[in-house]
């Protein structure tokens, strides 16, 4: 559970970072221990968050990883409860706009020296950086990015429609999914049904619309741009994508229909990365589906960043600093994010890594690909589904607005848009 607003009162004082000289010497005094925690223990995050640890330990670290099983609320409690008590792990997992929140309640490190040495700054998307140096300093260091907008497209849907090109903008996909529903498709949109999903096809829809709304609505809040007409427009294409879905489904994940999607019951597929992984893992090819950026009006990549990230707490202990530094050093080595997403499907941070080699899929080649020229663009944005553009208590109230419209066929787009900006005005 997030920190409340005055909670975060009560638990702050003089909150700042270690001293850089302290921390820059500190991994040649000692043996590197590193305490951190985590949520990852099971599937394709415990592999990764395991390997990472025998890298730790072979440059001569001692790694003391506590995950904590389950949703990021028990995490969120565990780290609440050792910062209360005067004991924070060295790192622990954290992301988005809760960076900023939490550094407030707990001293943390300056990572501006490791960082600068080894040149990551250049190589991260700008808006992603500014998330993990919230006080103009980097106190936390994003490990692996996913986007929460690829399209999944099913092969058998596809021959089905007598389709072989990939929809680039709205237009293009709304004519696809009703030639799959012509074809003999009964739901040319897959869908799982949980919150989660509902605010993903939101933002896809608003950020391949126009990225420069979605920026200036959904990430900087601005009431002009809330009010725009752009957000009308994605509701209407919301209602579209919610017309194509089985009304069947309740709030399921979205692995619960993915054998739908791949025999052609279902076929387009709105999600994050993450689902090549599931898919694979499930048993099935890549030869079963198609990957590519969600729709984007003017026609290039639009990438909605979701990143796991590690927050550094301030330690006095001298083989935890030195293990903050090692820690520091492994999170953006090239070789370690190759290795790390290669167990997960997602995609490295750093965009200088070479993804032609063997060991990447294509949907991670196509995700990297998308990633480079979004930024190149400026069409890279943060997720809101995801909490990386908000910090929770925001994501929640227009969650809420997002799920209700796409339950609720009364509600016109018009409505739903002064909802959404009734909604972010009431939790400002």
């Amino acid at each position: 559970m997030p920190i409340t607003t005055t909670r975060r009162r009560l638990l702050a004082g003089s909150v700042a970072t270690l001293a850089l000289p302290a921390f820059a010497r500190a991994q040649g005094a000692v043996k590197p221990r590193l305490t951190a925690i985590s949520q990852w223990s099971a599937g394709s995050d415990g592999a990764a968050i395991t390997a990472l640890g025998k890298k730790f330990e072979e440059k001569g670290g001692v790694w003391q990883h506590s995950p904590v099983p389950g949703f990021t609320t028990e995490m969120m409690n565990k780290l609440r409860a050792q910062i209360m008590a005067g004991d924070p792990p060295a790192c622990s997992q954290l992301k988005g706009p809760e960076i900023a929140a939490w550094s407030k309640i707990a001293p943390t490190v300056d990572l501006d020296a490791v960082v600068a040495a080894a040149g990551y700054e250049k190589v991260v998307a700008p808006d992603l950086a500014k998330l993990h140096k919230p006080g103009g300093k980097w106190i936390a260091l994003p490990l692996q990015i996913y986007s929460t907008n690829m399209l999944f497209l099913s092969k058998r849907a596809m021959d089905k429609a007598k389709a072989d090109k990939i929809p680039v903008t709205w237009a293009d996909f709304n004519d696809l999914a009703e030639k799959m529903k012509a074809g003999g498709v009964a739901h040319p949109i897959a869908n799982g049904g949980t919150r989660p999903d509902d605010g993903q096809k939101f933002e896809a829809a608003l950020a391949g619309i126009s990225p420069l709304a979605y920026r200036a609505a959904i990430m900087n809040l601005e009431k002009k741009a809330l009010e725009g007409p752009e957000i009308k427009a994605a509701f209407a294409q919301v209602r579209k994508i919610a017309d194509w879905m089985d009304p069947n489904v309740g709030a399921q994940h979205f692995s619960t229909n993915l054998k739908r999607f791949i025999d052609g019951d279902m076929g387009m597929m709105i999600m994050g990365g993450w689902a090549q992984g599931v898919l694979r893992n499930a048993g099935f090819k890549f030869e079963d589906f198609m990957i590519a950026p969600g729709p984007s009006d003017n026609g290039k990549p639009v990438f909605l960043l979701n990143a796991d990230a590690f927050i550094f707490w301030q330690r006095k202990e001298a083989d935890l600093q030195a293990g903050q530094t090692l820690m520091a050093q492994l999170v953006m080595d090239p070789a370690i994010q190759t290795m790390y997403s290669q167990i997960t499907g997602s995609i490295p941070v750093r965009t200088d890594v070479d993804l032609s080699g063997e060991g990447w899929s294509e949907g991670q080649r196509t995700t990297a690909k998308a990633l480079k020229e979004a930024i190149a663009s400026n069409q890279a944005v943060l997720s809101m589904a995801h909490n990386m553009a908000q910090e929770n208590g925001m994501t929640a109230a227009m969650i809420d607005v997002i799920t209700e419209y796409v339950k609720n066929k009364t509600i016109k787009p018009e409505q739903a848009a002064i909802r959404l900006a009734e909604a972010v005005e009431g939790a400002r």
